[in-house]
C-alpha cells in the first residue's frame, strides 16, 4: 500500500481548498465529517482499505502515521478531491466549508503574499472581513513577507501562506497535511497555538503528520493509520508519543 497522490486537474490553482466533501450527508447528530467503510485503489495499489473513521466539530484531531501509509489519500478523499473505490464519505452538515492546506504548497506564483489571500478570500460566497487576512498575516508570522512575490519566497513562509490559503474562508473543517514542514520553531509554536484557538466556535482541525511530538500537546483526539489500515482511533494517551512508538511495533 501506499499513500499515492491522486490525479488532479491540469490546473494546479484551480479554487479547490475549500470544496464539499463528495458522498452521502450523514444523519447522525454530532455534525461530523466521516469515512465509512471506505477503500480506495489507484490500479493495483491500495492506498486506503475498508477504514471508518469520524472527524467530530470542536476537536483537534491528529492524522498521525508513517510516511506512505494512506494520510494523504484519505485527505484528497474528505477534500472531495478524489473519490473512494467503495464506501462513502459522509457530512451532517452539507454547507460546511472544508479547507485544505497541501503537501506541497500551491498559490499563485507571480502575485505576493497578500494579493494570494486576498484572491482566495474574495472566491467565498460570503468573504470573511478584511480584519481576518490581517489576523493570519500576524498570527502565522507572514507579516514581514506580505508584499513579496510568491515565488521569491523560502521554504517556510511557502509552507505559512499555503496554511493561510486553507484558513482563508474560516472553514468548519480545516485539513492540514504535514503543516509545518520546513517552518522555524518559533512560528511553529505560535501557529500550533493558533489552530488551538481554531478549534473554538465547533470548528475542527485535523492534522496529518509522521510528526507527531510537534502536536502531542494539542491533540484531543488521535488516530492512527499504517500501511491503509486504521490501527488506533481514540483519546491519545498522556504520553502521546510513546503511544505512537507502540502502536508502530
Amino acid at each position: 500500500m501506499t499513500d499515492a497522490d491522486p490525479p488532479r486537474d491540469a490546473d494546479p490553482f484551480r479554487d479547490d481548498r475549500t470544496v464539499a466533501a463528495n458522498g452521502d450527508a450523514s444523519d447522525g447528530a454530532d455534525g461530523s465529517l466521516a469515512l465509512v467503510d471506505v477503500t480506495k485503489r489507484y490500479g493495483e495499489t491500495t492506498a486506503l482499505e475498508d477504514l471508518s473513521i469520524a472527524f467530530r466539530p470542536g476537536t483537534f484531531h491528529g492524522l498521525i502515521g508513517p510516511n506512505g501509509s494512506g494520510k494523504t489519500t484519505l485527505f484528497a478523499l474528505l477534500a472531495g478531491l478524489t473519490r473512494p473505490t467503495s464506501g462513502r464519505i459522509e457530512r451532517t452538515d452539507a454547507t460546511a466549508a472544508v479547507g485544505y492546506s497541501f503537501q506541497e504548497p500551491r498559490f499563485y506564483p507571480s502575485l505576493t503574499v497578500r494579493e494570494n489571500l486576498e484572491i482566495f478570500r474574495k472566491f467565498a460566497d460570503d468573504p470573511p472581513p478584511d480584519t481576518w487576512t490581517e489576523t493570519l498575516l500576524e498570527e502565522l508570522r507572514l507579516e514581514p513577507a506580505a508584499d513579496r512575490r510568491a515565488d521569491e519566497l523560502s521554504g517556510g513562509f511557502r509552507k505559512k501562506l499555503d496554511l493561510g490559503l486553507a484558513l482563508i474562508k474560516r472553514p468548519q473543517y480545516l485539513l492540514l497535511d504535514e503543516p509545518l514542514a520546513d517552518v522555524d520553531d518559533y512560528s511553529r509554536r505560535r501557529i500550533t497555538a493558533f489552530l488551538d484557538s481554531y478549534c473554538e466556535g465547533n470548528r475542527t482541525v485535523v492534522v496529518s503528520t509522521h510528526n507527531v511530538v510537534a502536536f502531542a500537546d494539542q491533540l484531543d483526539r488521535l488516530s492512527v493509520v499504517v500501511d491503509g489500515d486504521l490501527r488506533y482511533d481514540g483519546s491519545p494517551a498522556d504520553d502521546v508519543v510513546s503511544q505512537y512508538r507502540a502502536l508502530l511495533e
